[in-house]
């Protein structure tokens, strides 16, 4: 004799469902993701070349009331993948010359210059860059350059530059 089509439909449902082991294993066994990799940068470049704007629109931070760093700040990027430790050095003259005593520990450079700056203050960020790129604790490292302030109309190129 068939069976009755409603004990089929029945049938056919109940054993496409979970049993409660398998629900057991599922919410409980998983575990917790595997941690997002942490890496630490630093981040430099003269006063007023965007470095804390540029960070806290990474970190979804409200662009009203930014302040220059004065010393160092240490902002946490979430990314889906990673997360980078950045720590920004503020820019000042009086400032610069202790960059070199917070580079340990760092595996990338962020280097941050207005495109748009006076030809004097672009040299001086060359140099400054330059002094990056030759110090014995970053000379190794990847290297962001990042030639801010495009939007503003005596902004250059990246071959004016360079």
């Amino acid at each position: 004799m068939p069976p009755n089509l409603s004990d089929m439909i029945l049938t056919s449902s109940f054993s496409l469902s979970p049993t409660p082991w398998q629900c057991f294993r599922a919410l409980c066994c998983k575990g917790p993701p595997p941690p997002r990799p942490e890496y630490d940068l630093v981040c430099i470049g003269l006063t007023g070349s965007g470095k804390t704007s540029l960070l806290s629109q990474l970190c979804s931070e409200s662009p009203e009331n930014i302040v220059s760093t004065t010393g160092f700040s240490i902002k946490a990027v979430p990314f889906q993948n990673a997360i980078l430790n950045v720590k920004e050095l503020g820019g000042t003259d009086n400032i610069r010359k202790y960059w070199s005593r917070y580079y340990q520990g760092s595996q990338g450079v962020i280097f941050v210059l207005d495109s748009a700056s006076s030809e004097d203050d672009l040299e001086t960020a060359r140099n400054e860059l330059h002094s990056a790129l030759q110090h014995p604790q970053l000379c190794t490292l990847p290297f962001l350059i990042l030639a801010n302030h495009q939007d503003k109309p005596a902004a250059r190129s990246v071959q004016e530059v360079c």
